[in-house]
């Protein structure tokens, strides 16, 4: 058990501020609701325009790659520090990540998911 104490306080330390953050936007927040309060905030002036409408899909798209690059390196590296004491399976095996990673790049570029027409 006290080899997960650094990650129990590491959770409990993050549950502590987001209930803090919480707490703090209840009790300072606003009170009274107004029709000023609700209206959309775009940069300091009232909106120019009405919303176009719905996002198009290659936004949603780039952000699943995004997010599916950034956990790889939430796991590359701590791989890449304890490689030696891991052993050759870890190398296969994250060798074997990686290039389910790259086919899926291959295949985003291929259907044209990083394409801004």
């Amino acid at each position: 058990m006290r080899q997960y104490l650094a990650v129990l306080m590491t959770v409990g330390f993050a549950f502590a501020v987001a209930a803090g953050m919480v707490l703090l936007s209840v009790l300072f927040g606003p009170k009274k609701r107004t029709a000023v309060k609700q209206e959309p905030f775009e940069c300091g002036m009232p909106p120019a325009t009405e919303p176009r409408g719905m996002a198009r899909v290659n936004f949603y798209l780039v952000a699943v790659l995004f997010v599916m690059f950034d956990i790889e390196i939430v796991f590359l590296y701590p791989w890449a520090v304890s490689l030696r004491e891991l052993g050759a399976g870890a190398f296969w095996a994250m060798t074997a990540f990686l290039a389910v990673l790259f086919t899926a790049l291959v295949y985003a570029v291929k259907k044209g998911a990083l394409e801004w027409d």
